[in-house]
């Protein structure tokens, strides 16, 4: 981030087209270089420089306050019936009643029945006139101003009552559109308010109360039983369980001892825990949790993309629409023109773009939001959609699918050397390297008291082992197609090692140039939950499941064969599972490749969709993924395509409902039927579909599990 950008916090930002106005009135200020509203997370960036008072100004027209980032919002929350907008739109609904009851008694032209009628209108569109006419006089074309320009027309022409109606119904949608904008923007607030303002910092024997802003690296933050943990660290003294779920979604609490992790914003819910910070506050993971997902919301999808196009020049097209209809006939015709006028007026109330502009940005940030409090972290609305479209998805073996913890099964001498001596040799060169198998030798030799030798000279040899000098001698150890190069293996060692990865294990060799020396066995736990996440993948429309793994054949055909997995590849090196990640794109389109964000980079940045396991407390999954599932659980990746699948179900139904609506209604211009009351009713119950239906996407994980039979028979979406 630049060192002149300013980010903000925004209260009372209405409407996508408020923002791109208000984004305008802030580049207009001459110290603002650049400046990006981000409407879904109510949130401005500015580069250069700008007083709050400068800023408010600019959004004046939408009553809009700025507030500093890490300024705690002490927004009023105002019952929906009391907020000065809605209060003023049911006085004009009053009004309307009033007015109407003027008409069926006084008639259509009595003083009564116009006057209350005008009252309804001056009341009720009070905030839309200030900002039309303003547009007006600057020929300015938004939903507001077209609006603006029917209610006059109506006047002019008499029909005082619809355009009250107009007035009414406008009002009435734009409440409903910012209560149900609000309401997806309570992901992202809740999330803010995770972490506490304050931390318990120890002094020596004193126990005090600082800003989360002012502690510092190493400080000891004490946390008591019921107590939130203000800042990321690590335990240093005492043992509770603590409830994680505002980082990974799940509520099983976790049990935390001496040297474990500790997340911001997580409850302990026992003990009392001594914790060494080990992070600032703004890195802390609840805060890059909340930063991407605040990203994730002001990109802007494929869908959403289109209908901005569109919209650029359908408002246009709209406004030449009515124009024609309201001259032609007269002038060609000679049709009535007060008939023609008010058909024109219709036009242009029913072609308002209010559910347009909405269909799409509703849908993301309420999915995107529903997902981060599930555990989910989605990086944009494009990786939304294009999760919803995925026939392939790939798995990386060791620590996805499996528990990612391989322990040592059987250690099989070969000449005149003992286990003991071959586990002191293999642990002296795999100290050195960072293979999880090579962890697994290390652990066995440790509690077999194995002795350990100095080692020389280490090598990894890349997707095969490792070398090292003991003794004077160069010792290798790795699968064995390393000694294959090496040295022709003998027909009863590879008899031996067929039948160790026959029955699912990793073979590893020790030896020389010339010699083997012995044989170890290695077996990584299947998970429980992979099974049954397969069988669901299936039921969700996922075509193909495959396996991608360095592991040798044998093993991993077991693995994969006993899971369900449609395809297995192993013996690959990381440029291969590259090179099958791009094979399977020109195969099959839509590929998702699931690791653990760290192994395996090249593959989850070419993938379609790059899935994450472990995004809690790895910075990696967190930086590099297109989503991270912040849990180390397969079980939350048939929810993430349910809710991806359905996310973009509900976004092609809005964009439908609020073009085949509009086209309804403009067809009705030809027999001369369209009036003001059904181009509102058409606008208003458009916008509402759209909203209704986005409001669908804030359900939770049960209800989404439910979702997995619905989408059984969606799977061409």
């Amino acid at each position: 981030m630049a060192s002149n950008a300013h980010i903000y916090r925004l209260q009372g930002l209405s409407c996508m087209n408020c923002a791109a106005k208000f984004e305008k009135n802030i580049r207009s200020i001459n110290t603002v270089e650049d400046v990006q509203v981000n409407f879904g997370a109510s949130k401005l960036k500015i580069n250069g420089e700008a007083t709050i008072e400068q800023l408010e100004k600019a959004g004046a027209f939408d009553g809009i306050k700025v507030l500093p980032d890490r300024q705690q919002q002490p927004e009023k929350k105002e019952p929906f019936w009391k907020k000065r907008e809605n209060i003023l739109t049911m006085i004009s609904l009053l009004f309307i009643i009033v007015g109407y009851l003027f008409y069926f008694q006084l008639g259509a032209k009595a003083p009564f029945t116009i006057g209350t009628f005008a009252l309804a209108i001056l009341i009720g569109g009070y905030d839309l006139f200030k900002v039309g006419f303003k547009n007006l006089a600057k020929l300015e074309f938004d939903m507001k101003t077209l609006m603006t320009i029917a209610v006059i027309g109506a006047a002019i022409i008499g029909e005082w009552g619809e355009g009250a109606i107009v007035v009414f119904l406008f009002a009435l949608s734009e409440a409903l559109e910012s209560y149900s904008i609000n309401k997806a923007r309570q992901s992202i607030s809740s999330l803010i308010n995770i972490a506490p303002n304050k931390a318990t910092i120890k002094h020596g024997n004193v126990n005090e109360e600082v800003n989360v802003e002012d502690v510092r690296i190493n400080d000891i933050m004490v946390i008591k039983p019921g107590e939130k943990a203000a800042m990321d660290g690590e335990v240093v003294k005492g043992e509770s369980s603590l409830n994680q779920a505002a980082i990974t979604g799940e509520s099983i609490p976790v049990h935390k001892t001496f040297g474990d992790e500790v997340f911001a914003g997580t409850i302990n819910q026992e003990g009392y825990l001594e914790v060494r910070v080990t992070k600032r506050v703004e890195d802390t993971t609840i805060a890059k949790i909340i930063h991407l997902v605040e990203e994730a919301q002001a990109e802007r999808a494929p869908s959403q993309q289109f209908v901005d196009k569109f919209a650029k020049y359908y408002t246009p097209a709209i406004m030449i629409i009515a124009l024609l209809v309201a001259i032609l006939p007269p002038l060609i015709a000679s049709a009535s023109w007060s008939e023609w006028v008010y058909l024109g007026l219709a036009v242009l109330v029913v072609g308002c773009p209010c559910a347009l502009v909405i269909s799409t940005p509703v849908a993301i940030v309420t999915a995107i939001g529903n997902a981060a409090r599930n555990g989910i972290l989605i990086k944009g609305g494009i990786h939304l959609e294009e999760t919803g479209r995925l026939n392939v998805i790939a798995f990386d073996k060791t620590g996805t699918l499996t528990e990612g913890k391989p322990e040592v099964t059987d250690i099989v001498p070969v000449g005149s050397f003992t286990e003991s001596e071959i586990l002191s040799i293999s642990r002296s060169i795999e100290a050195y390297s960072q293979h999880p198998l090579a962890s697994a030798i290390i652990q066995k030799a440790k509690r077999e008291k194995a002795k350990e030798m100095e080692a020389e000279n280490f090598q990894s040899i890349t997707g095969k082992g490792a070398k090292a000098v003991i003794s004077g001698e160069e010792f290798f150890i790795g699968n064995p197609a390393l000694f294959e190069e090496i040295s022709k293996l003998p027909v009863e060692i590879k008899q031996q090692i067929d039948e160790l990865q026959a029955a699912g294990k990793t073979v590893m060799v020790l030896g020389t140039n010339s010699d083997i020396y012995g044989l170890i066995a290695v077996a990584d736990k299947i998970r429980n939950s992979s099974f049954s996440i397969m069988k669901q993948l299936l039921q969700l429309g996922i075509k193909k499941t495959v396996m991608l793994t360095g592991d040798n054949k044998t093993t991993a055909v077991a693995i994969g064969k006993e899971l369900g997995i449609s395809e297995t590849r192993a013996d690959l090196l990381p440029e291969d599972k590259l090179d099958t990640i791009k094979e399977l794109q020109a195969s099959h389109g839509n590929v998702a490749m699931v690791g653990d964000g760290v192994n395996d980079a090249p593959a989850l940045a070419t993938s379609s969709v790059g899935i994450a396991m472990g995004g809690a407390g790895t910075d990696t999954a967190l930086e590099t993924a297109d989503i991270a599932l912040m849990a180390d659980d397969l079980e939350k990746l048939p929810y993430t395509i349910s809710l991806s699948r359905k996310a973009l179900h509900i976004i092609k139904q809005n964009i439908g409902f609020a073009l085949g609506v509009k086209i309804i209604a403009l067809l009705l211009v030809i027999p001369g039927w369209l009036t003001l009351w059904l181009a509102i009713i058409a606008d208003v119950g458009a916008t509402l579909l759209v909203v209704l239906n986005s409001m669908r996407l804030m359900n939770g994980k049960e209800k989404n599990k439910k979702d997995i039979s619905e989408h059984v028979s969606q799977q061409s979406i």
